[in-house]
């Protein structure tokens, strides 16, 4: 009985994916894959969500060393406001994003007002609203390596003389640094893969905000083969990702 639910659920699971395999238009893929509108989401994609993530080791990596090492009164609740994205539907998000950073924002107001910006419906705003997703994964890989991490060589360059700034960039930096990659990688994934928070907080503009996702999104309307050929893509990605990181999925294991 245990084997047939098994197999029920792997096939619930698999047969989307062959799904998109056995319905795509293999014959016309080069010529799918050159047309301009695929370029230009693509290009777009693999900017935001490498600039996205590039934000997130700078402000992630700082946060999850303080979630880690330090003790401070309320880090559970901070634990999980920082965790609160991996859960929050990505709209809720957009709009959250729109109430803080948009023109009549909490913030938006005066970025607008002091230095002439908006970010809302632009290529920053898809950086933001895709690093708003993506940070809690960064910060969650990153804390457990730190918290896994030896605390002894730290403690031994201390009493050499070395300062914390050179005790972290020197000694824990290279110990956690498996953890900073694993979490940068599923960082820039969900970035690329970033649907709902990114067309609430940056609309669906080609050229500008329209990423792979939104392009999958509007040509199902117009151009199915065209939406196949993207999440294809997006398929292989997701594929090479797992890949990469299932060795180190199974020696944690």
């Amino acid at each position: 009985m245990l084997m047939v639910l098994a197999v029920a659920g792997m096939a619930f699971l698999v047969l989307p994916l062959a799904g998109l395999l056995v319905r795509a238009p293999w014959s016309t893929m080069p010529e799918r894959l050159a047309e301009p509108q695929v370029l230009e989401a693509l290009r777009l994609s693999l900017v935001t969500a490498t600039i996205a993530t590039a934000v997130c080791l700078v402000l992630g990596v700082p946060l999850a060393w303080l979630l880690a090492r330090v003790p401070f009164p309320g880090r559970r609740l901070v634990r999980a406001l920082v965790t609160i994205p991996l859960v929050l539907p990505p709209v809720v998000g957009g709009v959250a994003l729109l109430l803080v950073l948009g023109r009549r924002g909490l913030v938006g107001q005066w970025l607008e007002s002091t230095f002439g910006f908006s970010l809302p419906f632009t290529t920053a705003g898809v950086v933001v609203a895709e690093a708003f997703v993506a940070m809690p994964f960064l910060v969650i890989s990153v804390e457990g390596a730190l918290r896994a991490a030896d605390l002894r060589y730290e403690e031994a360059a201390a009493t050499l003389g070395a300062s914390r700034w050179i005790v972290f960039r020197r000694v824990t930096m290279p110990l956690i640094a498996p953890g900073i990659v694993a979490g940068a990688v599923l960082c820039w994934a969900r970035a690329l893969g970033e649907f709902g928070a990114t067309i609430t907080f940056a609309g669906n503009f080609p050229g500008r905000t329209q990423t792979m996702p939104l392009a999958v999104y509007l040509a199902l309307e117009t151009e199915p083969d065209a939406a196949i050929v993207l999440s294809l893509l997006l398929l292989v990605v997701s594929v090479a990702i797992l890949a990469g990181l299932r060795d180190r999925w199974v020696t944690s294991a």
